[in-house]
């Protein structure tokens, strides 16, 4: 696919701006380094950490199942990514413009929508906790933390405010400047985590092989039950990624080439995966043997150890880390969400504005309202519902369009063109959407259902696809005339 064939000739004014646009291969500068960093700042924030370390104690499995189930995971993720994203790669275009496809060049509209409802909210919510880092620095050094409103003091209003100013400004720098950060966090979050895993076995010293047997022996003595707990961590990691999977195309659309997306999403995701999971092993097996009891929080371990340049030096990587995953799952897929919404009138800078100013007042609320009144159990549901849309993405671009797109067609509004479907909405896919959803929803509402939870985001994207195929198969897809249904 040579840049002729992606130069637009008429596109329709309400579905075009230059970020929408294909990307020329010319601007393409990500290589596989940049991939393997996407992936490396999503894992690596103080949840990620945290969540890494208590799967090796949440299920009573022996450590080596929960080292190949994440794996295993990791595997399945680069899947999917490698699936999502090569559309992207061979046409230059975000997400928002792959689904028009599918959805329609109106109905993309609809999951855009619900992802960038997702992104924001959690943008607003990541920013508070890297203000936390920030907060834990400046106590460190000596600064007094003030009075208390909405539930946060002087100090902690100060670096809410500085870390929100400074993802703004990150943004509004452009892509080349998040890229270069991405590919500064990374690394560094991972030299802070091996020298913290060095001090923690240093003190440790013989105690830490015991400690570190101990979590490998496991206590599932039901085979039944180890099996369940195997797929259970499988799929609680699975759905840990879930929000970059559906739009990994946002990013996938700056790589040179598909064979440095694929490197990249190996490095980034089964190897990154499994390396940094064993670093949280061996740190959290190191604070059974110090303290007693096994820390999973980074910055609990970090003040039990009591060394000022180590919490200085973690709080600036814990920063790092959690504005890196803010960036790569939560700004920069609803700035192009919103930027497809309106494309005349809201470009790539002007989304991620309306992202940032609507996440300011989410995270400044997070403590004292938002975390009490289950708000996050109904932005969760919204993630679960939107999983159909992978499977109906997937099964269009490689089943039924097998791996061709119109690129024009994706930028017209024409009567009869090949994405206008019914009034710009496929009528088709919203079914399949709305069956998939209903099941996504039940896995998170239903108790009975409770225990598919792990696995709802999968289930719900192949339902989705299921039920895309069979409505769509026989199809004319070289146009999509305007009779129902």
């Amino acid at each position: 696919m040579n840049d002729n064939d992606l130069r637009l000739t008429a596109p329709d004014a309400s579905l075009y701006n230059a970020d929408l646009a294909p990307l020329p291969h010319a601007e393409r500068r990500w290589g596989a380094f940049e991939i393997f960093n996407v992936w490396a700042n999503d894992i690596q924030s103080l949840f990620g950490y945290t969540l890494a370390a208590s799967l090796f104690l949440s299920y009573g499995l022996n450590g080596w199942a929960v080292m190949a189930a994440i794996i295993l995971a990791g595997l399945v993720v680069m899947v999917l990514v490698n699936l999502t994203g090569r559309p992207s790669v061979k046409y230059g275009i975000p997400f928002p413009v792959v689904v028009r496809a599918s959805l329609g060049v109106h109905g993309a509209n609809l999951p855009a929508m619900l992802r960038a409802v997702i992104g924001i909210f959690w943008y607003g919510v990541q920013t508070y906790f890297a203000s936390t880092a920030v907060t834990l620095l400046l106590t460190a050094l000596g600064v007094p933390e003030g009075g208390q409103f909405l539930g946060l003091s002087s100090v902690a209003w100060l670096a809410f405010v500085v870390v929100w100013a400074f993802q703004l400004a990150m943004f509004w720098a452009g892509i080349e400047r998040i890229k270069h950060f991405l590919n500064w966090a990374g690394p560094l979050v991972y030299a802070v985590m091996i020298v913290l895993m060095g001090v923690v076995w240093w003190q440790a010293g013989a105690s830490l092989l015991p400690a570190i047997g101990n979590i490998f022996s496991g206590n599932s003595d039901a085979a039944g039950s180890a099996v369940g707990a195997f797929f259970t961590v499988v799929g609680t990691m699975i759905a840990y990624f879930a929000a970059v999977v559906i739009n990994f195309g946002d990013f996938a659309r700056f790589v040179k080439s598909e064979r440095a997306m694929r490197l990249g999403n190996w490095l980034g995701l089964p190897l990154n995966v499994a390396v940094f999971s064993f670093i949280a092993l061996i740190i959290t097996a190191g604070t059974l043997a110090l303290f007693g009891e096994a820390l999973t929080n980074p910055s609990d371990i970090v003040d039990r150890v009591d060394s000022l340049p180590l919490t200085i030096v973690a709080a600036l990587t814990f920063f790092a880390a959690t504005v890196g995953i803010n960036l790569v799952a939560n700004f920069i897929p609803p700035a192009y969400d919103l930027s497809n919404l309106f494309p005349r009138r809201i470009n790539f800078r002007i989304g991620g504005l309306i992202t940032a100013i609507i996440a300011f007042f989410i995270g400044a609320l997070w403590v004292s309202v938002i975390s009490r009144i289950g708000i996050p159990g109904f932005v969760n549901a919204i993630g679960a519902v939107i999983a159909p849309f992978y499977g109906i993405i997937v099964i269009d671009y490689y089943v039924i369009r097998r791996g061709r797109l119109d690129v024009q067609a994706l930028f017209s509004t024409a009567p009869g063109s090949a994405y206008y479907y019914q009034n710009g909405w496929n009528r088709r896919a919203l079914i399949a959407f709305a069956v998939g959803a209903l099941f996504s929803l039940a896995s998170v509402w239903v108790p009975a259902l409770a225990a598919l939870e792990g696995f709802a985001w999968l289930l719900g994207a192949s339902l989705g696809g299921a039920c895309y195929y069979a409505l769509m198969r026989g199809h004319d897809v070289s146009t999509a005339p305007s009779s129902a249904p």
